[in-house]
């Protein structure tokens, strides 16, 4: 099989991005048996990335386009995007670095419409930073599907063969809940049973975590699972998705942890996030379902106060990397899937 070419963006240049990615690609050769990386960013940056992680920043190789990467082991290509960062400090807010991470991001997209690179991986951005650069995309995830033009789409974690899909991600407490809405929960549970049928399991249960606790106890505790929860998965259920709940939140996640659930639903951010990231740290990857190209991000932030130390740690985006370039090959048959069930 082809080795699908995968596009890196470079994350914020004040954080960790350049470190992990220089690592990622100089310390980790095994990779380009599965992948063709590109990283998408500045060079400048780059090349400050590799000096912390040890290595000789003449290994960074500028190309104008993906058919000029040499794809040599010890050689990292990149396509330039805007001005140098060079002169972005390490571990402060930036403008100009959260400009740059924006449009690190839609230079991928646009390498991905045009057919160049197969799939987008993404080190991390900051929000703040892209808000003060003029991008107000709540985060990855939502500027990805504006570049793509998705409007259904779902935020989802994985680790191993368990994947978490969530309703709402970057908004408020009181926003996630009034945006549990049976539009969305319908579509988020026909993405989840769209993925299951293109991994090759249609009947793989789906749980569906209740909003609030003990989904709602018979409505002691609010009337969101019992009016808009229970609908939608017997909705979904008469459309041939697997999916049941809603569930209490706190016995479906340790039940999807001791491997009795592999696909789950979680109502918010903090929902899945928390406990997902205490159990598997940087075991974990985040994936944009919903997509026409695979999306695989680090589940880590920009890490400011080790951001320049040569201390950060890679794994997550190594991990990412090979997700993504498992899952390019069959994209197609999600996105297929995806299309067709909604």
């Amino acid at each position: 099989m082809t080795r699908p070419t995968l596009a890196i963006t470079l994350g914020d240049a004040a954080g960790i991005g350049p470190e992990i990615t220089a690592k990622s690609l100089l310390n980790h050769p095994e990779l380009r048996e599965v992948c063709r990386p590109l990283v998408v960013g500045d060079a400048d940056a780059l090349r400050a990335g590799v000096g912390l992680a040890g290595g000789d920043p003449e290994r960074v190789h500028v190309v104008d386009s993906p058919d000029q990467a040499e794809d040599r082991p010890g050689t990292i290509d990149v396509v330039q995007v805007g001005p140098s960062l060079a002169h972005v400090p390490y571990g402060e807010l930036s403008a100009e670095a959260g400009d740059g991470a924006a449009r690190f991001v839609m230079a991928a997209c646009d390498l991905a419409r045009r057919g160049f690179v197969d799939g987008i991986v993404t080190p991390p951005l900051n929000k703040a930073a892209m808000h003060l650069g003029g991008h107000s995309w709540p985060g990855h995830t939502e500027l990805l599907a504006h570049e793509f033009g998705v409007e259904d789409f779902s935020l989802v974690l994985s680790a191993g063969d368990l994947y978490f899909f969530h309703l709402t991600t970057h908004v408020s407490l009181a926003d996630a809940i009034r945006l549990v809405t049976p539009e969305r929960t319908d579509a988020v549970l026909r993405l989840a049973g769209a993925f299951a049928a293109a991994l090759g399991t249609p009947e793989e249960p789906i749980g569906v975590a209740g909003l609030n606790p003990h989904a709602g106890e018979n409505r002691l505790f609010g009337d969101e699972d019992a009016d808009v929860l229970e609908p939608a998965v017997q909705r979904a259920r008469a459309a041939g998705v697997n999916a049941s709940g809603p569930l209490p939140a706190d016995a479906l996640i340790p039940a999807a942890v001791q491997g009795k659930w592999k696909l789950i639903t979680v109502c918010y951010h903090d929902q899945g996030h928390a406990p997902f990231k205490a159990v598997y740290g940087d075991d974990g990857v985040n994936i944009t379902v919903g997509l026409p190209v695979v999306r695989v991000s680090v589940d880590h932030g920009t890490a400011f106060d080790i951001a320049g130390q040569g201390i950060a740690r890679e794994a997550s985006l190594v991990l990412a990397i090979r997700r993504a370039a498992e899952l390019a090959p069959g994209w197609a048959h999600v996105r297929q899937s995806a299309q067709t069930a909604v």
